[in-house]
């Protein structure tokens, strides 16, 4: 890969991991539309390394304080015994992480041969853009929101089941699960944080499962793409989630709707014109 393709492949990566407008789109319709090559497993490594950094970093504190609490649920550190909502939360995410782990392990081999092409991304960013503004729109008439502590290990769940049918491109992670927190009566910052934290599990699943394929194949390592392309992915990730928590309650998510629906129409074009 040239410098320029490394530094725009990251840069979507970073901005499009947490945004709710799919990552893997826009990392698949380079290689689909300019004709690039894959940026190999090498690669794809680096950028989850870099995005994985960004999230945790971010959320440091809620992960901290998660983390103790759960050591604490299963009788282990200083927390021993007790019962908080801290705990309750790490129990509802790797739970909710589940569904996702099965379903890529399951049907990887299915969505790698059928479900990686353009007219699929354009048909999951359209209809699921749709469904976003419609969970959107729902949330902006609600007066009042449901705290995160009444979403419930049924509502992780749920949102849980829907972030394993976002292993489908176009679908975007981050988008299926902050609409399904919306419909769950979350406020969009909830629904927001609640996407990312879930995010944690998911990444590091996918980044070492890559890790695994690169480790075990005999693919070459470009060191300097890995480098700058993981350096570029954690910087614009962290800036990425930083902006869009500051944005969302005063813009919601219909501009990524709007942005969305322009995208699946814009390659229906490229596709069928």
């Amino acid at each position: 890969m040239s410098t320029l393709e490394i530094i725009i492949l990251a840069l979507l990566q970073g901005l499009t991991e947490f945004l709710p407008i799919s990552s893997s789109a826009h990392l698949i319709l380079p290689s689909q539309i300019l004709g690039w090559q894959d940026q190999g497993l090498a690669f794809d490594v680096a950028v989850h390394v870099g995005t994985l950094l960004a999230v945790v970093l971010y959320f440091r504190k809620e992960v901290g304080a998660m983390a103790v609490a759960w050591c604490g649920t299963v009788g282990i550190g200083p927390e021993k015994g007790k019962q908080s909502f801290d705990g309750k939360l790490a129990w509802w995410i790797l739970f909710a992480t589940i569904p996702a782990g099965l379903f890529g392990l399951l049907g990887k081999d299915f969505i790698e041969a059928h479900l990686r092409s353009a007219l699929v991304i354009a048909a999951t960013t359209i209809l699921f853009g749709f469904l976003l503004g419609f969970a959107d729109i729902k949330a902006g008439k609600r007066i009042e929101h449901k705290p995160l502590e009444k979403l419930g290990f049924k509502g992780a769940m749920l949102i849980g089941l829907a972030q394993a049918i976002a292993l489908i491109p176009g679908t975007s992670r981050s988008g299926i699960t902050m609409t399904i927190g919306l419909m769950l009566g979350l406020s969009r910052d909830n629904a927001a944080r609640f996407s990312f934290l879930l995010s944690i599990p998911a990444i590091t699943m996918a980044g070492s499962y890559l890790t695994l394929k690169l480790v075990l194949s005999t693919e070459a390592v470009d060191w300097f793409a890995m480098g700058l392309g993981s350096l570029i992915a954690f910087v614009s990730a962290y800036a990425c989630i930083h902006y869009f928590l500051i944005l969302l309650d005063k813009l919601g998510m219909m501009p990524f709707v709007i942005y969305r629906l322009i995208l699946g129409v814009g390659l229906l074009w490229f596709i069928l014109g």
